[in-house]
């Protein structure tokens, strides 16, 4: 790929606009030489069809966790100015806010590794997961109405979590501008039995401890020390938000012929940000993500019970305080600085999290001298980190950075190559104890068939726009 992309730094690299007719901005790529390697041509397409698109600000953004995506590569960052831009289904993903949170706990590495099995057993029958499941939660249509808009504050005020929780969430779990009128019918039969699920794919519930730290003050200010016990929940707003994105790719589709609006890709369906299509497919996708921080506070509780009921430990005494809630599938109005001015833009981030620098008014006041917290996921048996948003974030990638590992064979690919089996033999090997519902899917989320999480968050860090914080290892993994 040097041969298409311009070295700007070791990790940063530019897909100029003189690539492809129509590009109105360039692409830039957060990538190393050995990351490269992996970079499909289709993605670089992907960026390129972006930086295309009506109203977009600075440039097509790809992170290194990129792999080729519906309309967008995930990894993809776009910002679109309010006059003239654009939403697009394409820009957020079938899975509305899937998303992270990291747990906190008083517990030690060497209190819970020997207590593993039966915990991960135990939360792999609290928290239901696999395609389709069910939870143990019976909503109403009313209830769901109360979900879209009050997102994880509907699931703190029927008991399960604390007014505290709320603070350390991405838009306190609920943000502006959801309104459920405009959810179908069939997604919301699609979502009511699937609340308190983790879902399929590579959703996950993680029990992990702290490695290694990087930055012992930061750490300090979120409870994280090394052998601290830590647990990270990985899952989105279900069956709901991905039939929200099919109903409204249909209603955009037709919108982009209404406004003749042009484009190279038709998965890059998309609606002006002002127009009533645009309008409503942002509501329907605000509903759903705030169902998602909703699902992924219920989640909390029920991993918070499972430890109490394997430890013999009340919740106080276990310590496990919620870290950081984030989102990597999602659109927002955000105000950034465009050309040397503030702006408000609508940031698309699809498989990318947002990174908040210190002193912004957005991350919560505890956290607001230090930065937002950022979270980024392994794959089962390779190493998750947490990190910080910073400052260069904010001049540079409309706050913004990578989401996880980013896959390197496709799913067919990996259960061609690999067997369920096999690989949790070898995690088993490594100390690390795995539920899931099916072999399948551990051999389509099996380490190998992700890029290494180390390489990828080197790149964020030394391009700066995240900075490490502390790494976690694994000890058991409940899959969906």
């Amino acid at each position: 790929m040097e041969d298409i992309l311009k070295k700007i730094t070791d990790f940063k690299w530019e897909l100029p606009k003189s690539y492809k007719a129509g590009m109105r901005v360039p692409a830039y790529f957060y990538i190393n030489r050995k990351l490269m390697q992996a970079l499909e041509k289709d993605a670089v397409e992907q960026a390129a069809n972006v930086a295309t698109m009506p109203g977009i600000q600075k440039a097509s953004l790809v992170m290194p966790d990129v792999h080729v995506g519906y309309g967008f590569p995930i990894g993809g960052v776009g910002a679109f100015s309010m006059e003239e831009g654009v939403v697009s289904p394409g820009g957020v993903g079938f899975d509305i806010n899937c998303g992270v949170r990291l747990l906190r706990s008083n517990l030690k590495v060497e209190d819970v590794r020997k207590n593993i099995k039966k915990l991960i057993d135990e939360l792999f029958v609290a928290v239901p997961s696999g395609v389709g499941s069910e939870g143990r939660l019976r909503v109403s249509d009313k209830d769901l109405d109360e979900i879209f808009v009050s997102g994880a504050e509907w699931a703190i005020e029927k008991g399960y979590g604390d007014e505290k929780d709320l603070k350390r969430c991405e838009e306190e779990g609920a943000m502006d501008g959801a309104r459920g009128e405009v959810v179908s019918k069939k997604a919301r039969d699609r979502g009511r039995p699937q609340l308190g699920t983790l879902g399929s794919g590579n959703h996950f519930l993680e029990v992990q401890y702290v490695e290694k730290v990087y930055n012992s003050e930061v750490a300090k200010k979120l409870g994280l020390e090394e052998g601290t016990v830590t647990v990270m929940i990985h899952c989105g707003s279900r069956g709901l938000g991905h039939q929200v994105c099919t109903d409204f790719l249909e209603i955009l589709d037709r919108a982009v012929k209404k406004y003749g609006i042009q484009l190279p890709d038709r998965q890059l369906a998309c609606a002006p940000i002002k127009s009533r299509e645009g309008e409503d497919y942002f509501a329907g996708m605000a509903a759903s993500a705030n169902y998602a921080w909703c699902n992924r506070q219920i989640i909390t509780h029920w991993t918070r019970e499972a430890f109490s009921k394997v430890f013999g430990m009340k919740e106080d005494e276990l310590g496990m305080d919620l870290v950081y809630d984030v989102a990597h599938n999602i659109a927002k109005f955000e105000e950034h600085e465009v050309d040397g001015k503030k702006m408000k833009v609508c940031v698309h981030r699809k498989g990318a999290t947002r990174a908040f620098g210190p002193g912004s008014q957005d991350v919560p006041l505890e956290y607001r001298d230090i930065g937002q917290p950022v979270l980024i996921p392994g794959s089962m048996g390779t190493p998750s980190y947490v990190l910080i948003g910073t400052k260069k974030a904010m001049e540079e990638s409309f706050g913004s950075t990578c989401h996880g590992s980013g896959r390197l064979l496709s799913r067919a690919e990996a259960k061609r190559k690999l067997r369920g089996n096999v690989v949790k033999s070898k995690l088993e090997q490594k100390g690390i104890y795995v539920r899931a519902t099916e072999g399948a899917l551990l051999a389509e989320e099996a380490p190998e068939a992700y890029k290494s999480s180390d390489d990828v968050v080197d790149v964020v860090h030394r391009a700066g726009i995240s900075l490490l914080v502390a790494k976690l290892i694994p000890l058991g993994v409940a899959k969906g």
